[in-house]
């Protein structure tokens, strides 16, 4: 029997380069700046005076970055089309003292971020990435992508109950990876370590922003190679087609200001500096519209008819738990990507905006699905409600549909980033 059609899997290919390369919010908003650099995006600098000119500009704050494509026809008032991504995922991130260790093991202290799948994290080969910052105050990168940590589960003859009770973790006691032997644990060996990893003088870094991540790399799964697994795909998945999407309509005339706006901290909240619920976005745009000579009233039309695609992963249907989902709607993997619905406001989608959605799929030849959840299930929520409520703008709750969601390794359908990337291309052009 012949192997099915598949779409053509370039874009699959460098998501999953992407995703490697993106070990930390830093790393995927580097990584994003490089491709929109190639595409004659230039980094713009929050604290100079801005200027109106048309092309493509980008701030970078931290894990977030804003991005959008100015055209030669903008008038102050041009409304925006906006995608909106975050770039953190929940993992396991170094605490601030983080020598520690116990039995001649040395460990390092870690705290949970966000809502891992902690189970996920045991017996798999992690790497350690983040920021540093230095003594005077500038910034590097490090990422040891290599096996250097491990959190080691309980073997199952000291635990006989685990397997009629289940598995119980306590996540202080039970999550602390070990990284080598001796009982003279010293206070700053670990980030002295990364000092010599990074040709540092030692001494040099005053401050960081440390976490794990698998070493494990992104893969094509399945008889036909039609699934995908690999990490952080919640959601450097649409921060990668967003980018994308982005780069291919940064020419020539259009109707709208294409914007990629990636978020740092959806998994915790969003209230930050760099969250969606801070003033990151606002006062992009606001400043974008005063550089071309804008007034507030420019200000107020130019929000008053934009709209925002918050793209999230979502959940597809479960084979060993279909019971969990709603039972008319079952998302599948590779059936395109789907519109979150939620009337409690958990997701921003309303009827207007699933038209704006179906048009831009629609253009873009493109199958989309539905969610809701299971109404005896509580919905999860995205970055779509507090970039409604925050900056009054229409915002429609996308994505696409995975399992394993928050794992340390997810799974989602090999078509369907290339899908999401071309649905958003449409609705960027308008």
């Amino acid at each position: 029997m012949s192997a099915p059609h598949r779409l053509d899997r370039g874009h699959t290919d460098d998501l999953m380069s992407f995703l490697a390369a993106s070990p930390t919010p830093y790393h995927a908003v580097a990584n994003a700046a490089e491709r929109l650099e190639k595409a004659g995006f230039r980094q713009v600098s929050e604290t100079d005076a801005w200027e109106g000119s048309s092309g493509g500009k980008y701030v970078l704050r931290g894990g977030a970055i804003i991005a959008w494509y100015v055209p030669e026809n903008a008038a102050p008032h041009t409304p925006y089309r906006i995608v909106g991504a975050h770039t953190d995922s929940p993992n396991l991130r170094v605490k601030p003292l983080p020598d520690n260790g116990a039995h001649g093991w040395r460990q390092v202290a870690v705290e949970i971020y966000g809502g891992p799948l902690m189970n996920s994290w045991l017996d798999r080969d992690l790497g350690l990435a983040g920021r540093l910052t230095l003594r005077d105050g500038s910034t590097r990168l490090v990422n040891v992508d290599r096996p250097l940590l491990r959190v080691p589960q309980l073997a199952i003859h000291l635990d006989r109950a685990v397997s009629s009770d289940g598995l119980k973790l306590d996540k202080q006691r039970h999550l602390q990876p070990i990284w080598g032997l001796g009982d003279d644990v010293r206070d700053g060996d670990l980030i002295a370590f990364l000092e010599e990893e990074l040709g540092l003088g030692a001494g040099g870094v005053t401050g960081w922003d440390l976490m794990t991540h698998s070493v494990e790399a992104p893969a094509y799964l399945g008889r036909d190679n039609e699934l995908m697994a690999g990490p952080r795909m919640d959601n450097l998945l649409s921060v990668h087609a967003g980018v994308a999407a982005l780069a291919a309509v940064s020419s020539g005339d259009l109707p709208y200001i294409p914007v990629l706006a990636a978020f740092d901290h959806e998994e915790n909240g969003s209230q930050s500096d760099t969250g969606a619920d801070g003033p990151l976005l606002g006062g992009v745009l606001e400043r974008s519209v005063f550089a071309r000579g804008g007034s507030y009233e420019d200000r107020a039309r130019a929000f008053a008819g934009t709209v925002c695609l918050s793209s999230d992963t979502g959940h597809a249907v479960h084979p060993n738990y279909a019971e969990r989902h709603d039972p008319t709607h079952h998302p599948r993997v590779n059936g395109g990507p789907i519109l979150k619905v939620n009337v409690n406001n958990r997701y921003a989608t309303d009827g207007s905006g699933r038209a704006v959605w179906a048009a831009a799929c629609e253009k873009a030849g493109v199958p989309f699905q539905s969610f809701v959840s299971n109404n005896s299930m509580p919905c999860g929520t995205t970055i779509g409600p507090i970039t409604a409520a925050r900056h009054g703008i229409k915002t429609v709750d996308i994505g696409v549909a995975i399992l394993s969601m928050h794992s340390v390794r997810e799974l989602c359908g090999a078509d369907d980033p290339h899908l999401l990337a071309n649905a958003l291309v449409a609705f960027l052009e308008g």
